[in-house]
């Protein structure tokens, strides 16, 4: 009989309320029964590689800058007429040793000698590559041009001390007698009369910095070895101006003065427009 105390629901018409968002131990797994949502809860999604919902994805966040050839050789260029200055210097064979010995190149340079300038002494030269005018130009002055990328300093080591160098003679200086420093003390303003007339002989120069290629390093060392004046550049032969850029070192080596003499000469006549003219064909110094 049906009263009250034991009235309920038929079977099946009522069911329990889904508890969900109370995490994986209840049950409902990693969304906690509240299923997926958005483009996640529709059928065919398919997460692209790189996609970030929308927003900029890393790849075009991170900016990129040029691109670095792994398989890219960068060459060390060394002209004839540096071959034809250490030649006169002394040097019979030329190898990446010997040149990275005197300055030319670091330990990780591959060296390629190109046709630039004449040569006319016989060497032996082994390097890392030659263009087909260098080949013809070391063959024609009777050497060798051999492809052997070899470094070995060690065998080159002494290549300096064998080098034959022109300097100026250092005069002795005369020791002075006790008896004789009176006579020193009493000439010492004559003295210091003939070093301010040098140093006004030597500023009465030419400004070489007006040639291009010629800083004011330079035109110190060209002023050191007799070349004070446009005139005197005018007259110098190339291999004596770059016989002075290969004694200061090898910081100079990359200079070029094959212009120079030809630059002096109309500085020396006065002719700066011509001078100008020049120049705008040159690429700091060198010709193009």
């Amino acid at each position: 009989m049906i009263n009250l105390s034991n009235l309920k629901s038929a079977k099946g018409a009522t069911k329990k309320n889904t508890r969900v968002g109370r995490g994986q131990g209840s049950g409902g797994g990693g969304t906690a029964k509240r299923g997926h949502k958005g483009a996640k809860s529709r059928s065919g999604y398919s997460q692209k590689r790189g996609f970030e919902g929308g927003q900029m994805p890393l790849q075009r966040r991170v900016p990129k800058f040029g691109f670095n050839n792994p398989n890219k050789v960068v060459f060390k260029a060394i002209n004839l007429d540096t071959l034809q200055t250490l030649a006169d210097s002394g040097v019979s064979s030329i190898d990446l040793g010997v040149l990275y010995n005197l300055g030319f190149i670091q330990k990780s340079d591959s060296v390629k000698v190109l046709g630039r300038g004449d040569l006319s002494s016989k060497l032996d030269v082994k390097v890392s590559a030659f263009s087909k005018s260098a080949i013809e130009a070391i063959e024609k002055a009777g050497g060798t041009a051999a492809v052997d990328t070899t470094f070995n300093p060690e065998a080159s080591s002494d290549v300096k001390s064998s080098l034959v160098k022109v300097a100026p003679a250092k005069e002795k200086k005369k020791e002075v007698a006790p008896k004789a420093e009176a006579k020193v003390k009493e000439e010492a303003p004559k003295t210091e009369k003939k070093t301010v007339a040098k140093k006004t002989a030597k500023a009465a120069g030419d400004d070489l910095k007006k040639i291009e290629g010629v800083g004011p390093k330079i035109a110190e060392l060209l002023a050191e070895g007799g070349f004070d004046t446009f005139a005197k550049v005018a007259a110098a032969s190339v291999d004596s101006l770059q016989a002075i850029l290969t004694e200061a070192g090898s910081r100079y080596a990359a200079h070029n003065p094959t212009t120079w003499p030809e630059q002096a000469g109309l500085a020396a006549e006065g002719k700066w427009d011509e001078l100008k003219e020049l120049q705008d064909k040159l690429n700091g110094g060198r010709p193009e």
